[in-house]
């Protein structure tokens, strides 16, 4: 069958990704619509500010120890003061600031472990599906024995090792979190692969670097962004959840679940220590949950009418 350079110009037409054909008012127009999504990126966006200006917006040292201000109230408590208005820990910080500060670390912990293994899944997946055969064979294995592991002892064991730090905690959060990305990616390119635009490429001797990248690649990036939306949300709460193990962000470097550690022997008498930054994690996961089910709405129009 001979295919001409209209026919195919047709086909390649059509490897645009759906959302790409949509208009800025329909996105805007969900986004009205999804009260969620809407929530949501107001929350992102209001942690993102935080985060960028956290030494700016502290009111106090987050680290200055003052004996004088041990365990004080938040400022509506009997005791309390308006000045710390969350009230202090159990060395006399100001728990605001606090808070704060760590809403930069646990972001940048999110964001950049999450960037680390949605670059190697991505590329895993891209090229496991394309080839297939023994490469995808060889993949879908390892993608096994990593799944065989509980994401938390791999770690428990890693940062026991290396030791525990912001960068130690960002790797080995990215070497865990790339497999559901190659899986993702994987299953998008096997069913991508096979039709016409694809076909109708090869027949012209297109390069398999060109197809991949410049036809395949932009037809997954829509879930490929999704994901890492979400994933971004299990990053922060698994940051949390080592730092209060002692494993996580070390002092005096200030995380959202390094406050919570230091908490936890005072729930009795000073609640407010671990139960604010608690709130932060609650919040902050929740909004980018609720804005990573709007940008699957938007980036699949299959789900919207």
């Amino acid at each position: 069958m001979q295919i001409n350079k209209i026919e195919v110009s047709e086909l390649v037409e059509d490897s645009l990704p759906e959302y790409k054909k949509n208009s800025v008012n329909r996105m805007l127009k969900l986004l009205i619509k999804s009260k969620t999504g809407l929530i949501g990126l107001v929350i992102v966006l209001i942690v993102t500010i935080i985060g960028i200006f956290a030494e700016q917006l502290a009111p106090f040292d987050p680290n200055a120890i003052n004996p004088m201000l041990i365990n004080k109230p938040p400022a509506w408590l009997e005791g309390g003061e308006f000045a710390h208005f969350l009230g202090t820990d159990n060395l006399g910080r100001d728990l605001l600031s606090r808070i704060i500060i760590g809403t930069k670390v646990s972001l940048i912990v999110g964001v950049c472990s999450i960037a680390i293994a949605g670059f190697i899944g991505m590329i895993i997946g891209l090229v496991s599906g394309f080839y297939g055969g023994f490469i995808d064979n060889f993949f879908m294995r390892l993608v096994d024995s990593f799944l065989a592991i509980p994401n938390i002892l791999f770690m428990l064991v890693v940062l026991g090792v290396f030791g525990p730090g912001l960068l130690t905690l960002i790797l080995v959060i990215g070497a865990t979190q790339w497999v559901t990305y190659a899986r993702l990616v994987r299953g998008e390119v096997l069913s991508i692969k096979e039709r016409d635009f694809v076909k109708a490429s090869r027949t012209l001797g297109t390069k398999d670097r060109t197809i991949v990248f410049k036809h395949i690649l932009p037809n997954v990036i829509s879930s490929f962004i999704v994901v890492s939306t979400l994933s971004i949300a299990t990053a922060i709460l698994l940051e949390a959840s080592l730092s209060y193990l002692g494993l996580g962000i070390q002092p005096p470097m200030i995380s959202w679940g390094g406050i919570l550690e230091g908490g936890r022997n005072f729930l009795a008498t000073a609640w407010w220590i671990s139960t604010f930054p608690g709130i932060a994690i609650t919040i902050t996961v929740l909004g980018i949950i609720f804005l990573g089910d709007w940008l699957r709405d938007v980036l699949d129009p299959r789900l919207t009418k």
